[in-house]
């Protein structure tokens, strides 16, 4: 949608398209009412997040076609529930945030200097980028 902004307030940027992210597997982190999940932050996921998803559950490398997810790798840029990210981040092991990929309605929720701390820096996605 041409007025979803991001955590900038600019126009929100594609997050991924190798996989297709989003809720709506359109590319973006868009606010949709209907995902409980709130899939509004670009992530570029790491080994470790992926291990720490898996343990709670939610295994992200395994291919599931029913819901047109094609499984993870470290490196994808994915559009995360922000949940999971806000509880990988207290674990100490949330991913790197694509700030101008991840929708304005995260503020509601996650400080934005604490997204910054973990800015993707254009790397591998191993480390978050600096402030």
């Amino acid at each position: 949608m041409p007025d979803d902004r991001n955590v900038y307030g600019t126009e929100l940027e594609p997050c991924g398209t190798d996989p297709t992210t989003g809720y709506t597997r359109d590319g973006c982190c868009r606010r949709v009412e209907a995902d409980r999940g709130r899939h509004e932050l670009c992530a570029v996921v790491t080994e470790e997040f992926l291990r720490f998803s898996r343990a709670r559950g939610n295994d992200l490398t395994t291919p599931r076609p029913e819901f047109e997810f094609p499984g993870l790798e470290p490196g994808d840029r994915w559009c995360l529930c922000l949940g999971r990210w806000v509880e990988a981040e207290e674990a100490d092991c949330a991913p790197p945030v694509v700030l101008e990929a991840t929708h304005e309605a995260v503020l509601r929720d996650v400080d934005p200097d604490l997204l910054r701390e973990h800015e993707y820096d254009g790397t591998d996605g191993s480390d978050p980028g600096t402030v």
